[in-house]
């Protein structure tokens, strides 16, 4: 199986299926509270939103409900697709990088997330947000909070903030193209206390997380975290995607290298 198609990601929603544990959107989790072991389907939309449609149909069609977080540019911020998502019933949410975009500028950075989570409100009733790690940003879009509370705005909830610190979940990020990526990764990541599926065996391919998931007695939540962009049938975008990405891993490695410095 080629990895990163629309097959492939199939594959991985029928056996989250098949394992009969509890789906829900990160909006759902932070409701309600669930305990015990569930599955949170989050995906980062950073550009091609197109791609997120065909993810998102493909979940529909197994009557599972996952969240969307967009971004305020052109390359995610695509309203009819929003829509139509919305309309399938997941969940959509602001994918925020405000205080990168305002040069680091809180308050500047501030009157722009409210302008923006206004504009999302309009497509969804937005309760739920997730920074975007603009890797090529000196700064740390959830410093933002620092500063502000977004409770204050109707906001419930923030995966790296009220839900991946805490030490009985797992996480799974296809960040660097790849299940096992944190030599690419800069700031898509969990706390180094969290229980880490990673240590107990390799999981690189989406068939290694796969047998995982068939594997495992799962007994605690996990979140899975997608960027669509990178899942997709067409040859040719397939490609063009796999060398971008390789490229943009080189790039990490060395700014993570610098940044150590």
């Amino acid at each position: 199986m080629r990895d990163f198609t629309l097959h492939a990601y199939q594959q991985l929603l029928e056996t989250l299926k098949a394992k009969q544990l509890p789906i829900y959107t990160f909006e759902e989790v932070c409701k309600n509270k669930p305990s015990g072991a569930y599955i949170v389907l989050r995906h980062d939309v950073d550009a091609k939103p197109e791609n997120s449609l065909q993810t998102a149909k493909l979940e529909a069609a197994l009557n599972i409900k996952a969240t969307y977080y967009f971004r305020i540019v052109k390359q995610s911020n695509q309203p009819e697709i929003i829509r139509e998502i919305a309309f399938m019933r997941h969940e959509i949410g602001y994918h925020y990088e405000d205080l990168s975009i305002c040069n680091g500028n809180a308050e500047k950075a501030i009157r722009n997330f409210k302008e923006n989570l206004n504009y999302f409100r309009q497509f969804y009733p937005v309760k739920t947000i997730c920074m975007h790690g603009s890797p090529r940003s000196h700064f740390d879009n959830r410093n933002l909070w620092q500063h502000y509370s977004y409770r204050e705005m109707g906001i419930i909830g923030e995966p790296y903030l009220d839900f991946l610190l805490q030490n009985k979940v797992i996480y799974f990020t296809d960040t660097g193209r790849c299940w096992d990526g944190e030599k690419y990764n800069i700031r898509d990541k969990a706390e180094k206390t969290m229980a880490s599926p990673l240590s107990r065996k390799k999981i690189h391919y989406t068939v290694d997380l796969i047998e995982w998931i068939k594997q495992t007695d799962i007994r605690q939540p996990f979140m899975i975290t997608t960027h669509p962009q990178r899942w997709t049938n067409h040859a040719e975008n397939w490609m063009k995607e796999y060398v971008l990405q390789s490229c943009k891993n080189v790039v990490k490695r060395f700014l993570i290298a610098c940044r150590k410095e």
